[in-house]
């Protein structure tokens, strides 16, 4: 039988086209994902076949920590200056092809427009918002977990076993 969208359940990378749970035996624990990562540079460095190996986040959270208080002026603010931006990169593209050499006009006319525009769409945003702060969302684990395929998960352990005894740095 055929997939739906032609090819096998694999992508060309050897990944699974569908979101698929991990497979493998665990072979190490983490606190940190920097730590597990550093497990799997080690495996690379011992010429370990790393293509077996899947870092997998346990126990995930969504962390959102808080930047700063919002206010209509630092709103409006940001959205003149991101819009000066967009303006500026908008009114030199179009000067440069302007038949009659680099011409000012565009540049000025975008950045206007788009300061304009920026300024608009950032207060109806935020008065539509019932939040008077920002923030950064993270995706994060409780812990990281180093899976392997069974074929070589035992050497994999005795060489994370290795890691473990060297003196940190």
């Amino acid at each position: 039988m055929s997939a739906p969208f032609g090819g096998g359940g694999r992508a060309a990378g050897g990944l699974p086209r569908l979101p698929t749970p991990p497979s493998g035996w665990p072979i190490g624990s983490y606190a940190t994902y920097g730590e597990a990562q550093h497990a799997v540079d080690f495996l690379a460095e011992k010429e370990f076949g790393v293509a077996d190996v899947t870092i997998v986040g346990v126990d995930l959270m969504l962390v959102e920590r808080i930047l700063g208080r919002l206010s209509w002026g630092r709103v409006l603010g940001t959205g003149a200056v991101s819009g000066a931006w967009f303006g500026l990169i908008i009114g030199l593209l179009l000067g440069m092809f302007n038949n009659q050499g680099f011409a000012w006009q565009p540049m000025i006319g975008g950045l206007l427009l788009g300061i304009l525009a920026w300024t608009v769409f950032a207060a109806i945003s935020y008065s539509m918002s019932r939040r008077d702060f920002s923030s950064a969302s993270q995706l994060v684990a409780g812990r990281y977990d180093v899976l392997c395929q069974p074929r070589s998960a035992e050497q994999g352990r005795e060489l994370l076993a290795q890691l473990a005894l060297r003196p940190h740095r």
